[in-house]
């Protein structure tokens, strides 16, 4: 019988409690932008710098935002009018500094139902950081809706062709 029955049995807890995290020791624990709601991650951060913004107001920044995207996402814009039922609907807010880089998001409205889509919407704002920076405004909060089809398409609410 050991000497300290008490600590036997804690160091067995101990043990027993370090087994219980993550199967991936180098996952992060929290999410790399406040206010993200997958683990998604930049696959690519290396790019462009793209042309500044000359927006007055955070409105008229939204078109720039969203141009930027569909640059970088030209295969995976949905062509055309979208079908009249969608497959995820999500408003992001995204909050850059004053270089265009991305400082943290925040949903209004998730597609908790496809959270692969939240995953998919979240990487494709983090790889495309830095945005265009908003030299007339400073700090922005950009903030649209993506419209996402069963296919893994898209457009942005600020630049959609409109649905059938």
């Amino acid at each position: 019988m050991p000497r300290h029955p008490g600590l036997a049995a804690a160091l067995l807890c101990a043990t027993w409690l370090t087994g219980c995290g993550s199967t991936n020791p180098t996952a992060p624990i929290t999410s790399p932008v406040p206010g993200q709601l997958s683990r998604a991650a930049a696959d690519n951060t290396v790019g462009k710098i793209p042309r500044p913004s000359a927006a007055a107001t955070p409105r008229d920044y939204r078109k720039d935002a969203a141009r930027h995207i569909y640059e970088g996402n030209k295969d995976r814009i949905y062509d055309g009018k979208l079908p009249s039922l969608l497959y995820a609907v999500g408003t992001l807010q995204v909050n850059l500094d004053t270089n265009g880089k991305v400082l943290s998001m925040h949903w209004m409205r998730a597609p908790n139902h496809a959270p692969e889509v939240i995953a998919e919407i979240e990487r494709t704002v983090l790889e495309a950081s830095p945005f265009p920076a908003a030299t007339r405004i400073g700090k922005v909060t950009w903030t649209d809706t993506w419209l996402w089809d069963r296919g893994g398409h898209f457009q942005l609410d600020t630049l959609t062709e409109g649905q059938l």
